[in-house]
């Protein structure tokens, strides 16, 4: 699939949570979707829709740092803002197979503003 094509599929997928538009995103998802985060270890699609879905409710915009792709994934860094007002920064790699997502991996980021200062850390209790 060509890199351009890869990233309108992406794209689409941040776009369904914006625009809370679950027959969008069930046509960009496999069948044999699976889902990882720091939270998740390989959800199915019907479990993803279960209990990742419900969170595009809270969630107002993404704004896209950086999308890089290959032959069939991209790596996408963006920085979402929630309907409440909280602003944090991820990264994932999205699978792409015949104009669908068939694997997601999630690395949480940060919440902006960052709550360590700048050139310092959070201490862990």
């Amino acid at each position: 699939m060509p890199q351009q094509d890869i990233e309108s599929v992406v794209k689409a997928v941040y776009e369904a949570y914006v625009r809370k538009d679950r027959a969008a995103i069930e046509r960009l998802i496999a069948p044999d979707f699976s889902f990882t985060s720091p939270l998740d270890n390989g959800l199915s699609r019907e479990t993803y829709f279960e209990r990742c879905w419900p969170n595009s409710e809270n969630i107002q915009s993404f704004e896209f740092v950086h999308i890089a792709s290959s032959k069939d994934h991209a790596f996408v860094t963006y920085e979402g803002s929630t309907t409440g007002g909280h602003r944090f920064r991820n990264t994932e790699r999205l699978f792409v197979r015949d104009n669908q997502v068939t694997d997601v991996e999630v690395y949480f980021g940060w919440s902006i503003p960052h709550k360590a200062p700048a050139g310092g850390f959070v201490e862990q209790a």
